[in-house]
């Protein structure tokens, strides 16, 4: 693979709450990594990025600040997120001067000045043309629903930041919904459960390893016991405990019921045609979350709708503004419609 290949080719990214991922037109997904940054409290330098930085998370100094930029999908930090994304266009592309377009996605619900900052800080990173998806347009594409179709299609994208939910009809977003619980919430409240009812503090590492290894939205065939450890809030000194999968279950159960009554509305909210489309082809879960065991059953059993987890839903998203960059004549009409263009 030559430089001046790399440094001509455009690039898609899905600027995720927990995940980076970069697409090069031609070449497919070349970056996946957290959307982590650590950086020097007092020059602001940053450290270490990524995975690197993730493995600091929770042990670092008070010279250290290691931190989240993007926050519901959205930039919170401007200045490191712009830091970030310019490394990572770095890490990929020894220099991005002679790239002309970045498609980014982001959430359906962003507001004009977070569109804004999306879009500002591409163009500071180097990108000469950027345009904007909306992410569950993104994920249709991605697992190769034809979106342009004069047929209904639900997603539900659930990343880390937000659960957006869509029904895509004719190259535009009919009914949406987007909400701002997901991953991140869930270890949030895995957190929580364990302050109030086992007076134990853990990090998000750990949270998010409870939620992966034990977490479900629906009774589990075999329920799992899982040990973790943290620190007691009462004497302030390591300690072990046991929980089963029946009480993560039901710390997680609160979001979970947000995210079902979300789809609900978004139901409500559909036109009758549609909504007799998507009692044939139902809805396509993407996203990290649509790997939480049960999922998919606990919205089939509340919607009465057949529900399917995309393949590899992780990069579902990346996949489909990879698709836009690599074919951005065929999907203007889309980027058009979802005024982004």
């Amino acid at each position: 693979m030559s430089l001046l290949n790399f440094m001509s080719s455009d690039l898609a990214i899905d600027l995720g709450t927990a995940n980076t991922l970069i697409y090069v037109k031609g070449k497919g997904i070349v970056l996946n990594e957290p959307s982590i940054v650590a950086y020097d409290k007092n020059t602001k330098k940053i450290i270490a990025l990524g995975n690197k930085a993730k493995e600091m998370l929770g042990r670092e100094h008070k010279e250290i600040r290691v931190i989240r930029p993007m926050r519901d999908g959205v930039i919170a930090d401007f200045e490191i997120a712009e830091g970030m994304i310019r490394a990572f266009i770095k890490e990929v592309s020894y220099g991005f001067k002679s790239s002309k377009r970045v498609v980014v996605a982001i959430p359906s619900g962003a507001t004009e000045v977070e569109k804004r900052a999306v879009r500002d800080s591409a163009e500071h990173a180097g990108a000469k043309e950027v345009h904007l998806i909306a992410e569950p347009m993104s994920a249709a594409i991605g697992i190769g629903i034809d979106v342009e179709a004069a047929v209904g299609s639900m997603i539900i994208d659930i990343g880390g930041g937000t659960t957006e939910i869509a029904v895509i009809s004719l190259a535009g977003i009919v009914t949406e919904e987007s909400i701002r619980v997901a991953g991140d919430e869930m270890n949030n409240a895995i957190v929580d459960f364990f302050k109030k009812q086992h007076n134990i503090l853990i990090g998000e590492k750990t949270a998010e390893g409870i939620k992966m290894i034990g977490g479900s939205a629906m009774p589990m065939n075999e329920e799992l016991t899982i040990q973790v450890k943290g620190r007691d809030l009462g004497s302030g000194t390591p300690k072990e405990i046991e929980v089963s999968s029946v009480e993560i279950r039901e710390a997680l159960s609160p979001n979970i019921k947000k995210i079902v009554d979300a789809v609900k509305q978004t139901l409500e909210k559909t036109p009758p045609e549609l909504s007799s489309d998507l009692l044939g082809c139902g809805i396509m879960l993407t996203g990290g979350g649509a790997l939480l065991k049960g999922l998919d059953q606990k919205i089939m059993l509340e919607t009465g709708l057949p529900v399917h987890v995309a393949d590899d839903p992780l990069t579902a998203v990346v996949r489909g503004v990879g698709k836009v960059i690599d074919n951005i004549n065929q999907y203007s009409r889309v980027l058009i419609r979802n005024r982004q263009y």
